[in-house]
């Protein structure tokens, strides 16, 4: 996108200190609480939804969509339904949920709203509204006119030709100006759902308490900045397919856990009766179960036999390996609590004989 710099740093020095930028203009942003980082994200969202929607809707009304380009081209060409396959489709799947199922982190901020109990399920259904509209939307109007060539052959991202195929120069302006809006925002939102679930970890003793600590506002800068800085470093990794498929392991573990808890919570009596703002329909349990078979081990698999046949067993070894930081971690925090309660029975002990 700009030339100039391209000739005076590496990729990786301009990746690094646009790492740098972002993060801590959002750990500035964010510093005062959550109200800036959502007007932020509102300015964010309307610079990029909009922009998305008029590019993505624009080649319906020039003539350029041609559905033939999706009908001929399912599948690839040397595509069999054998066990190397479908392999591959699974870490496919594994990787396409990482970008297009990120909306639970809505829920991250349950507390922090008004009315939990009517506003997370309004939030996460209204979020997820959008990114399945606009994941189809978008994929579908990409295959359409530019063909599967067409996006293999595109040196940036497939929205800029698309977007100069269906509004000329201007278009490549405002894909410009949305990728980088999309890019903030997505980056936002993973930043802030991250550390808040850092934090809101270590308050239930699941994480050392000492990423429990906020500011005077309430906000985990200490997390933040964690963060940040381990981003900063996965910058290293080089690629973004790498970075992308050593999240998408994590991403695969977490989901499948998550969905795994639900169904042990629901099982459980002790658990089942606790009281929920929001309880999921009756059925839902096995629908849980289901999607958590689903992410493990199924896609869990194929992900890392992806990354096998693409040669990316550095990507899998970091994605395991940060997997793998969170145990001392949790060891550490339990020593905390174990700490914690024995000054605690301390404290009583010795006050009741005074």
């Amino acid at each position: 996108l700009f030339p100039a710099l391209a000739e005076s740093f590496s990729q990786y020095q301009l990746s690094l200190a646009a790492g740098i930028v972002i993060f801590g203009g959002l750990i500035l942003v964010n510093y005062r609480g959550l109200s800036s980082g959502a007007l932020v994200g509102y300015i964010l969202a309307a610079f990029s939804l909009i922009p998305m929607a008029i590019i993505t809707l624009a080649p319906y009304a020039t003539g350029d969509f041609a559905m033939a380009n999706i009908t001929s081209t399912w599948l690839p060409t040397d595509w069999a339904w054998d066990f190397h396959h479908i392999l591959i489709l699974l870490g496919i799947f594994a990787m396409a949920q990482w970008s297009a199922c990120a909306w639970e982190t809505a829920a991250i901020y349950g507390p922090e709203y008004k009315n939990p109990g009517s506003d997370v399920p309004k939030a996460l259904f209204s979020c997820g509204a959008i990114c399945l509209v606009a994941y189809i939307l978008v994929q579908m109007t990409i295959t359409g006119v530019l063909g599967i060539d067409g996006i293999a052959a595109a040196p940036i991202d497939p929205m800029l030709p698309l977007a100069q195929a269906a509004l000329g120069d201007v278009g490549s302006t405002i894909a410009i100006i949305m990728l980088i809006a999309a890019m903030v925002l997505i980056i936002q939102t993973a930043y802030l759902g991250s550390s808040r679930a850092m934090h809101s970890m270590a308050t239930e003793g699941n994480l050392p308490k000492v990423f429990a600590k906020t500011n005077a506002h309430g906000t985990p800068i200490l997390a933040m900045v964690v963060i940040g800085v381990f981003n900063l470093i996965l910058i290293s990794m080089g690629t973004p397919s790498a970075i992308l498929a050593a999240s998408a392991i994590g991403y695969v573990c977490a989901n499948g856990i998550s969905l795994f808890a639900y169904v042990k919570a629901k099982s459980r009596p002790d658990l089942a009766g606790l009281d929920r703002p929001f309880k999921a329909p009756t059925g839902w349990k096995n629908v849980a179960l289901l999607f958590g078979l689903f992410n493990l081990p199924l896609c869990l698999v194929g992900v890392i036999y992806l990354n096998s046949v693409e040669g990316s067993w550095f990507s899998t070894v970091v994605g395991i390996c940060v997997l793998g930081l969170y145990v001392p971690m949790w060891f550490y925090s339990q020593h905390e609590a174990h700490v914690e309660k024995i000054a605690a029975v301390s404290m009583v002990s010795a006050t009741s004989k005074k």
